[in-house]
């Protein structure tokens, strides 16, 4: 790996462009088939447990934060895509804790966040969360709200440690291709062992990719990602809504081809 600063800052900007574009590729399609099966645990979490909501927030390790994948419920649509702090409210309790919890009373919890809950559009009155976790570590949180009788039991925790143990089976698939630090670190130390094993420093490596990935972490309020979130969820909705939601883009691109951005066009000649 060279020493020229010129050469290293050339393979920081190459680096985070294909970071971002694994980043944006992952927020443009998560409705791949583990997304599917996620949704299906959050389903059976409902109906089970005969309560009005339920999601699945996995753990992205590049931002560090909880990121919902899956719901079922009023609002469901609503809350995917949302990603909140590792830390943040009884999701995020849970996820650190590794101690799964049910509330009867959400309200007068300490731990309830409620205008992370308000951010969805649903604001629980109970609640039961249990972290997805493994021998590996914990990887995301199966909450469950309001239960139509009564409040959750011990025996509904075992119920949904049962679920919550076979959305770790689906995370654990899906994600070993899909952690983008990851994926950059092996591409390159692959590439250097092919090329020149002698050569071969995966400290250095290890700084190039964490240089080149260290604004995705900070960068979820970017406006690019918030729109990319939203283009995700396109596909959920009716098909006349999306024609409206191509006649807007097309306004906002006509927009910046009159100069409003550099770079941007309208696609006319």
């Amino acid at each position: 790996m060279s020493d020229d600063p010129r050469i290293q800052s050339a393979a920081v900007a190459l680096l985070d462009a294909v970071a971002r574009r694994i980043e944006a590729t992952e927020r443009l399609a998560p409705t791949t088939n583990d997304a599917a099966l996620l949704a299906a645990v959050a389903r059976t979490a409902a109906m089970v447990l005969d309560a009005e909501a339920a999601s699945v927030a996995i753990h992205d390790p590049t931002s560090d934060r909880l990121v919902f994948r899956a719901a079922a419920g009023p609002h469901g649509n609503a809350v995917i895509g949302l990603a909140i702090e590792a830390t943040a409210g009884i999701a995020g309790y849970a996820f650190t804790t590794g101690q799964p919890l049910a509330i009867a009373d959400v309200a007068a919890d300490p731990r309830f966040d409620r205008t992370l809950a308000e951010a969805t559009g649903y604001v629980p009155r109970s609640l039961l969360a249990t972290p997805l976790v493994d021998a590996q570590g914990t990887v995301g949180v199966l909450e469950v709200l309001d239960r139509r009788n009564g409040t959750f039991s011990m025996r509904d925790l075992d119920i949904a440690g049962a679920l919550a143990a076979e959305a770790v089976v689906i995370v654990r698939a899906g994600t070993a291709a899909r952690n983008t630090t990851s994926l950059l670190r092996d591409a390159l130390v692959d590439l250097m062992r092919s090329a020149d094993p002698a050569s071969l420093d995966e400290a250095a490596i290890d700084s190039l990719v964490s240089r080149a990935t260290s604004g995705l972490a900070t960068d979820d309020d970017d406006p690019t990602w918030r729109l990319a979130d939203r283009i995700a969820r396109l596909r959920e909705i009716d098909p006349d809504d999306l024609e409206l939601a191509i006649d807007w883009l097309d306004a906002l691109l006509r927009r910046g081809g009159r100069g409003g951005r550099p770079g941007w066009s309208d696609g006319r000649a």
